[in-house]
């Protein structure tokens, strides 16, 4: 499989798996109509990939090819159809997540190495390309995006961005080492979420928590 083939298929599946997490967010936490709810799909799902190429001084592939927005609209669409028949969203949404951040971050820094950016600079637009969408879709909801707050979001981003670049340097790059780099990072996320899992924490946040509550 040539890798531009890889690339792609990896990218409309992380953009159809964040458009339904952005819409399904947007149906269980926020009052918003189809409009709003395809927006939110469509910026959680674009983002990141917008952020990405921006940076790299190139026209968004989001607007390049119909089939980037077509996929985002699709998955908004489902999200909107038939996501109040879901008893619970929180699993859904968080799977979803972790998909669409594995794939994402593993697309956003082989796009980087392709225009001839280092090591360390792809596994950094990788990881950005990942956590882009969610944060501005955080944004928009009010609340701290998660890539602040939560610090298994932008670490299993970072792995798997390193994971796919090491695998470059080395030769290795293909299909097969491209879906263990996503998988790594959905893994770990994943995990995080299971078990509660986050990044060190300042001191100040360990005092404040375990101050009494005033009278």
């Amino acid at each position: 499989m040539e890798q531009s083939l890889l690339l792609l298929i990896l990218d409309l599946t992380g953009t159809f798996a964040f458009a339904l997490n952005g819409a399904l967010t947007a149906v269980r936490a926020a009052r918003v109509d189809i409009v709003g709810v395809i927006a939110l799909g469509m910026i959680t799902a674009m983002g990141g990939g917008i952020i990405r190429d921006v940076m790299l001084s190139t026209s968004p592939a989001t607007f390049q090819d119909w089939r980037y927005l077509a996929t985002a609209v699709v998955g908004a669409l489902i999200a909107f159809a038939f996501g109040h028949r879901l008893d619970r969203l929180t699993l859904p949404i968080e799977v979803l997540d972790a998909v669409g951040l594995s794939f994402f971050a593993v697309t956003g820094a082989m796009k980087a190495v392709g225009f001839g950016l280092g090591p360390a600079q792809a596994i950094i637009l990788g990881t950005i390309t990942a956590v882009g969408g969610g944060t501005i879709r955080d944004a928009l909801l009010g609340r701290i995006p998660s890539v602040l707050s939560d610090g298994l979001y932008a670490v299993p981003a970072f792995i798997g961005a390193l994971f796919a670049v090491g695998a470059w340097l080395l030769g290795l790059y293909g299909p097969v080492t491209a879906v263990i780099a996503a998988a790594t990072c959905f893994l770990i996320r994943v995990l995080g979420v299971r078990f509660n899992w986050n990044a060190p924490v300042p001191r100040a946040w360990k005092q404040r928590d375990r101050r009494p509550p005033e009278s």
